[in-house]
Parts: C-alpha cells; structure tokens; sequence
C-alpha cells in the first residue's frame, strides 16, 4: 500500500512528534510511506484570489500540483494533527483549502445534489491531540477532526476514513496515557 502521512505540527519534540514516530517505527516495510510535513516544507496556506488566480482554477495550481500528486498516489492517507481552538491548524486548514480543490478533490453536475467524490477508493486515518476533556469533547463540542472525516473526506471527496485516534485533556494526561495512546498508534501501523 501506498501511505501518505499529512503531519502538522511545528516541533518534532513533541507528542504529536512521538506519534508519528510511533507510526512510522511500526509500519511494515512492505509499504510506501511519504511525508508530508506541512511546517517543514513552510507550505503556504494563504487562499487568494485575483485575475490570474481565480478559485476554479486551483487544480492547476502549479503551487500545490506535488501535492495534488502525493494525494493521487497514496492508497491511504494518515493525518496528525492538534486540535486548537476546536480546529486544525491553520496551515492544515489551508492545505486542505488549497489543495483539495474542485475538479481535483470533487465536483458538481446539474444532474444531482451532492458532489461528484473524485477521491473515491482511497482511505484515512486521522490521529489528533487536544486539551479538551474527554465528555465534552464527545458530547458538547465538535472538533475539526470530526469535520475533516465526514463532512470533508467522505461527504465531499469520497476518502473512506477507518481509524479516527483522538487523546483529549492531553495537558492534563499522565505519562502512561501518552504511553498507551503511543502503544495504541503503534499496533493500528502493525495492522496496516
């Protein structure tokens, strides 16, 4: 299987640093894995629009055509990411802004309702952090994670998400929490 890791976060000191660690430590070699780093590659997420670059042009962007190819190739795309402010970073959100465009990622026809998903075949993991409590987090607020698997990369491109990880109230987590959401990570990578 092709993987595409989409790792977002700026410092690979970090939790989220130890999860892609832990993913990539236990993926099976009999797998191509690439990754993306969104803060390493200083990638731009800045959505604008003037007469050279108008919105129904993005995918021809020449900007984000390596990535537009990254997403083409994966079979399976792993998303890292924290949840800050209920919402993915900034950059991830204009990734997915810039990157997954119309007549690339979906499309419309005047026949029906719902977007044509152009992504259809391909699945996802998405692995997330945040300070929220567990409850609230399940029961109250609705994180971005949650808005990128269905409304997003099922509802809107067809990508079939399979595992959703969320560690929640990470400030206020023990070691061995981390430990097992690591272990957790790990054996899902096994699996693959």
């Amino acid at each position: 299987m092709k993987i595409l890791i989409i790792y977002t976060y700026p410092n690979h000191e970090s939790l989220n640093g130890n999860i892609l660690d832990s993913f990539q430590q236990n993926i099976s070699s009999k797998h191509t894995v690439r990754i993306l780093d969104l803060y390493q590659e200083n990638f731009n997420p800045v959505l604008y629009f003037d007469k050279e670059h108008r919105r129904r042009d993005l995918q021809y962007s020449v900007q984000t055509k390596s990535y537009r190819e990254a997403i083409t190739w994966s079979d399976h795309i792993v998303f890292i990411f924290p949840i800050w402010w209920s919402g993915m970073p900034a950059i991830l959100k204009g990734f997915i802004d810039r990157v997954f465009a119309q007549n690339f990622a979906y499309s419309y026809s005047t026949k029906k309702i719902t977007p044509n998903k152009l992504l259809k075949g391909k699945t996802a993991a998405i692995i997330v952090t945040h300070d929220t409590p567990y409850l609230i987090s399940k029961i109250i607020q609705k994180d971005y994670g949650q808005v990128l698997k269905t409304q997003i990369l099922k509802n809107m491109c067809g990508i079939q998400v399979t595992k959703f990880y969320s560690l929640a109230n990470v400030r206020k987590s023990s070691l061995k929490k981390r430990k097992k959401f690591l272990r957790k990570v790990g054996e899902y990578a096994k699996k693959l």
